[in-house]
């Protein structure tokens, strides 16, 4: 892994990232924002320690635990990524409701071109500012975009310790099962 210094990090904060997003997904995960790692390198969920990429892989979505430079196979298995707000920023503190509340708008509008069967945010508490949904829990949400169902999972950063790695996948996994079309 690349290691960038505090300065290289900082540039990145004018850095867009690209989704990772094609029509008819699966399931579009939604992060928070992008932190600057992942504005450094142009990858998704890029920090070390960011439970993602592990937890995608435990909960079945991907049959291996892909890196964040191979983010672009997710689109093989249907799946795909963008973000809340995209401003990077170092700690999602950073942002503010105003900046959650345009990005739950532009999400609506990205869900509604792009019409994933599920939208999974990753961050209830991104899920709760953006839609103003203030009593919003980890699962399935009573709200859709047009035919596009929501799930809310746990923020995968590792300063979400109340969440283990497991308990991560078997909620991840609870949305697969649901996602996955019958055989």
């Amino acid at each position: 892994m690349t290691r960038f210094t505090a300065a290289e990090l900082e540039a990145a904060r004018d850095r867009p990232v690209p989704d990772v997003v094609a029509d008819g997904l699966r399931v579009l995960f939604c992060g928070i924002n992008p932190g600057l790692m992942t504005a450094a390198t142009g990858h998704h969920f890029a920090r070390p320690g960011n439970r993602f990429w592990p937890v995608l892989h435990l909960s079945g979505f991907t049959p291996r635990q892909l890196r964040p430079a191979e983010q672009e196979e997710l689109l093989s298995y249907g799946l795909g990524i963008t973000n809340v707000v995209a401003r990077p920023t170092a700690r999602a503190d950073e942002l503010t409701a105003e900046e959650y509340r345009e990005g739950g708008r532009l999400l609506a509008a990205k869900v509604d071109r792009l019409r994933p069967d599920w939208l999974a945010v990753v961050g209830v508490t991104a899920y709760r500012v953006a839609f103003d949904d203030r009593k919003a829990q980890v699962g399935p949400q009573e709200r859709t975009f047009g035919d596009t169902r929501v799930w809310v999972l746990p923020n995968p950063s590792g300063l979400n310790a109340h969440w283990t790695a497991q308990s991560m996948a078997e909620e991840f996994a609870r949305l697969r099962v649901r996602a996955d079309p019958p055989s």
